[in-house]
């Protein structure tokens, strides 16, 4: 679709702006003054035919939504020049669907130039595709690597009922970091795989700790296991080429040292790669806002790339 040239401002719809994600997007577009929201009345915003005749008037839809809820708008989607930005987990893995991580190449931004319906990432996901996707695509690590990986988030990436728990109802084994998703089927975990490739599933463990948002995914490598024995000074050098035209992740300068805070980047779109370790151990964290390139964030700047100011 290119860039879209339009006489008036494009209409755009939140269905699901009550919930965090919903809540952030609303809060990053009333600001602007090149779209025009559309509103629902607070009283009828779970009415399935005021929803529908919304979904349908508008130019783009975020979809801030329960999977099932996301699937049944979808379907209630009958105009065709409707383009429609999901933030579930429902289409991420669809063939139907763009995935919206737009510095992937220039492939999949023009993909999501063109596209009519974009999959959000996830915010764990983010991190760790942004992590493999290049080393893949680079020809240094296998797709059958056995990747190990961990996520370090804030509780804001819980949505309402965590931050209330943690706010509100906080008990003595919240105020320390928790490990969770131990059954390693991670929701998450399909869309990694799917987007970078990768023919087994990572071993990828989520620990959530006492802070409002912020997260740190971490990738751990052996590089006499990859296709090419690199250093980690080498990996950091071919991960920096790979995004060095990119506004929103940039890759750090110089290998890791010291500490990592998880809560970088806060109240930002930006994604932070940071790549340390040694001549036989690497290890790339990823480092960003989980409300803001971990999910609202990423949403609004796909819209800027299907409006084409992207």
């Amino acid at each position: 679709m290119g860039l879209l040239l339009m006489e008036t401002k494009p209409k755009v719809f939140i269905d699901g702006r009550e919930g965090t994600t919903g809540l952030q997007i609303f809060e990053r577009l009333s600001m602007r003054a090149d779209i025009e929201l559309l509103l629902i009345d607070e009283d009828r915003r779970k009415d399935v035919e005021e929803r529908k005749a919304m979904l349908n008037c508008a130019d783009f839809v975020f979809l801030c939504l329960p999977d099932p809820a996301a699937r049944e708008a979808v379907s209630l989607v009958e105009n065709r020049a409707t383009r429609v930005i999901d933030a579930s987990t429902a289409h991420r893995t669809s063939p139907r669907w763009v995935y919206g991580f737009a510095e992937l190449s220039r492939e999949q931004r023009q993909a999501i130039r063109n596209a009519r319906f974009v999959a959000n990432p996830g915010c764990h996901a983010s991190g760790v595709i942004a992590s493999v996707y290049p080393l893949i695509k680079l020809g240094i690590m296998p797709r059958d690597y056995p990747l190990s990986c961990f996520s370090l988030t804030g509780y804001s990436g819980g949505g309402k009922a965590m931050i209330r728990a943690y706010e509100q109802e906080k008990t003595p084994e919240m105020y320390a970091p928790r490990l969770y998703g131990l059954d390693l089927c991670h929701k998450h975990l399909p869309e990694i795989q799917y987007v970078t490739g990768l023919t087994r599933p990572p071993i990828f463990c989520p620990i959530v700790d006492d802070y409002y948002s912020g997260i740190s995914t971490t990738i751990m490598l052996h590089n006499n296991q990859l296709y090419r024995t690199l250093a980690a000074e080498d990996i950091r050098k071919a991960i920096a080429e790979y995004y060095m035209d990119e506004r929103y992740v940039t890759v750090s300068k110089e290998l890791g040292s010291g500490m990592l805070e998880s809560n970088w980047g806060l109240d930002g779109d930006s994604m932070m790669l940071t790549v340390s370790g040694n001549e036989e151990l690497t290890i790339i964290t990823a480092r960003f806002d989980n409300l803001g390139k971990g999910a609202a964030g990423a949403a609004v700047q796909n819209l800027d790339v299907m409006l084409g100011l992207q």
